[in-house]
């Protein structure tokens, strides 16, 4: 097998045992726990869902729906167990996208023009 998928499993350990996804997967598993939390959560994230839909397939947004989406993040963070379990979302999220973007620029010759 080719070092390749040694490399990409043992990354894939390591973000498991990783701060940032540890300490996500601990408050998603409180907050959702809490039902009234996960309803509302869960009603956040179908309307996050539905305007990133619309914006990649469109290129733009639904005023109401975004309204909307603000409105219910403004309500959910008020509660400091879901703000910080926004905020470790948000923070794995970027570790992600860190690690993409780094995999994505050792290619980049491949796609200069």
């Amino acid at each position: 097998m080719s070092k390749v998928y040694d490399a990409a499993n043992k990354l894939a350990d390591e973000i498991r045992n990783s701060e940032e996804f540890l300490k996500y997967r601990e408050a998603r598993k409180e907050v959702l726990a809490n039902p009234e939390f996960k309803s509302r959560i869960e009603e956040f994230e179908k309307i996050r869902y539905d305007v990133q839909v619309l914006s990649m397939e469109k290129g733009s947004t639904d005023p109401e729906k975004m309204q909307k989406l603000q409105e219910l993040y403004t309500i959910l963070v008020e509660n400091k167990d879901i703000k910080e379990y926004f905020d470790l979302e948000v923070n794995f999220n970027v570790m992600v996208a860190d690690v993409n973007k780094i995999i994505a620029e050792s290619m980049s010759d491949i796609f200069a023009k």
